[in-house]
């Protein structure tokens, strides 16, 4: 794949330093290491290799990836990897995608709260979505489910939600038979809706019961615990975004899904025109816009533009996709297998997936010159320069 003409790392490169001096004490020790990864991400910084055609001697030099989970660049290699690990999850079965939203207000308690209440967001639309479908007037089932963090919009505003893939069915109470939805629908939104708004609210209280929210500016005084409830009493009746997308094609439908959504950041370089001292332009969707084209050029000062990257940027050791249900880490394998076998679908593994979607991070690429096999020939550590002699045109993996 060509390189995009402009990156994220070369608007760190050569902006950031100017912009961390006049920023300085207002940036995070995680938002400064996460520039400094992309800023170092596939350059002789951070090491390499020189890979040699066993046919033709047609040589290149690939540059390490930083493998920061922000970064662009290494986003794609993640995902093929990830997904390479969910193929054994996949059911014979409908699949569907529903997203949590929160109020924009509650959004910017968020953003000052990043790992309380993202993790309660998480939390939330889990509880919500197993509780409703446990219920016999619904599903009456015990449903399985993997949730994928996003905190942006398409113009890179902070706009925290969750997206959740599910299987559209569950294991009975006793677990010995599967329990489908109806075909095209889950489960109502209305009563999903309702249910996250309780459950978040009562979260979000009991955080504050706790302590464990900080205010800031013209909300200071939401500190205060009478002064919190009643700011939020006209959350419980104000309607919350919670909507379902039809569901997918089908399995593989989901994998190509998946692949694109586990692993996104904020702004992929592809979106990205130009960039220079005083202002970037990007592609962004406007999705106010109904029926018509939502394709729209944004310009920002160059300093607001990594101001919005950086402000996506997650806590350290927090877990942007999380799985529940029977899909959770601990039993998934053996909740797996007896559903299948309850399906009488005790094949292993499902048809084999569009190669388009799964590739090895490995080395593996043909030679571009003749196509036989590249052989890595040398090995070269951070800050070091390759001694094997490379053509100018250098191939970064």
């Amino acid at each position: 794949m060509a390189r995009p003409k402009l990156e994220i790392a070369d608007i760190f490169r050569a902006h950031g330093p100017a912009w961390r001096q006049a920023n300085a004490g207002h940036v995070s020790l995680s938002q400064l290491k996460v520039m400094s990864a992309i800023e170092a991400c596939r350059t002789e910084v951070l090491g390499g290799h020189v890979a040699a055609c066993a046919k033709c001697g047609h040589q290149h030099i690939a540059y390490n990836s930083c493998k920061n989970r922000h970064c662009p660049k290494c986003q794609g290699p993640a995902a093929r990897d990830w997904m390479a690990a969910r193929i054994d999850d996949l059911l014979p079965v409908e699949y569907f995608h529903v997203v949590f939203t929160l109020p924009a207000q509650i959004a910017q308690i968020a953003y000052w709260n990043k790992e309380a209440v993202y993790g309660l967001l998480f939390r939330a639309s889990a509880e919500t979505l197993t509780t409703i479908a446990a219920d016999p007037r619904h599903l009456g089932a015990r449903i399985g489910m993997t949730s994928v963090l996003h905190t942006w919009g398409s113009a890179l505003t902070h706009h925290p939600h969750v997206h959740i893939i599910v299987p559209g069915g569950g294991l009975s109470p006793d677990g010995t038979r599967w329990i489908a939805c109806r075909p095209g629908f889950f489960l109502p939104v209305r009563v999903l809706s309702r249910l996250f708004r309780r459950l978040f609210i009562e979260g979000l209280l009991a955080l504050h019961s706790a302590r464990n929210l900080v205010f800031f500016g013209d909300l200071a005084g939401l500190a205060e615990a009478d002064t919190f409830a009643a700011w939020l009493a006209p959350f419980r009746t104000s309607e919350w975004v919670v909507y379902a997308k039809p569901p997918f094609g089908g399995p593989e439908a989901v994998l190509a899904y998946l692949s694109r959504y586990t692993h996104r950041v904020a702004i992929s370089n592809n979106r990205l025109i130009s960039a220079d001292a005083e202002t970037v332009t990007f592609r962004w969707k406007d999705y106010r816009i109904k029926n018509r084209d939502r394709q729209k050029v944004m310009r920002l000062a160059t300093g607001e533009f990594i101001r919005r990257f950086l402000i996506h940027v997650l806590p350290d050791g927090f877990h942007r996709i999380r799985h529940y249900g029977f899909l959770a880490s601990a039993g998934r394998k053996a909740a797996i297998a007896k559903i299948r076998a309850v399906l009488t679908t005790e094949t292993a593994k499902q048809d084999d997936p569009p190669s388009a979607e799964i590739v090895p991070l490995t080395l593996r690429e043909p030679c571009p010159a003749c196509g036989g096999p590249m052989r890595i020939i040398e090995i070269f550590r951070r800050g070091q320069k390759p001694r094997s002699r490379a053509p100018p045109r250098e191939q970064a993996a």
